[in-house]
């Protein structure tokens, strides 16, 4: 049975000036997620990887019916080894899943030069 679904559509261009501001990545993304991502020469590639990531954890608070009390570090997103995206949950986002009797959740992560977009579909 399906308990929560969501959607969220991140424009990269604006996700960027937000990187920029001191202390937002790391109030956003766990050291796990910051790590895993793109470095280098191609800022872009990093930009579209974090918006992606930032989508789904919107998406998965909506699913989740809000996001007062939630944190956001509390989600990870992580892939498996085809890319798949997953979440692995903890603290404040583990107990919204928990009183919701979410034993499932699939997650979608697409993007392209200018969007990121997530999908997340929670079932009990």
């Amino acid at each position: 049975m399906i308990v929560g679904i969501g959607v969220d559509l991140v424009r990269l261009q604006r996700f960027g000036e937000s990187l920029k501001r001191p202390g937002f990545a790391e109030r956003v993304f766990t050291l796990t997620e910051l790590a895993a991502a793109p470095t280098g020469d191609s800022t872009a590639r990093r930009t579209e990887h974090l918006a992606g990531l930032f989508a789904a954890k919107e998406a998965l608070a909506k699913a989740l019916a809000g996001t007062p009390g939630l944190v956001w570090t509390d989600a990870q997103v992580n892939h498996q080894e085809n890319g798949q995206p997953y979440f692995c949950l903890d603290g404040s986002v583990k107990a919204r899943a928990e009183a919701l009797k979410v034993r499932n959740m699939q997650l979608s992560i697409s993007h392209d030069e200018k969007t990121a977009v997530a999908f997340v579909v929670l079932e009990a």
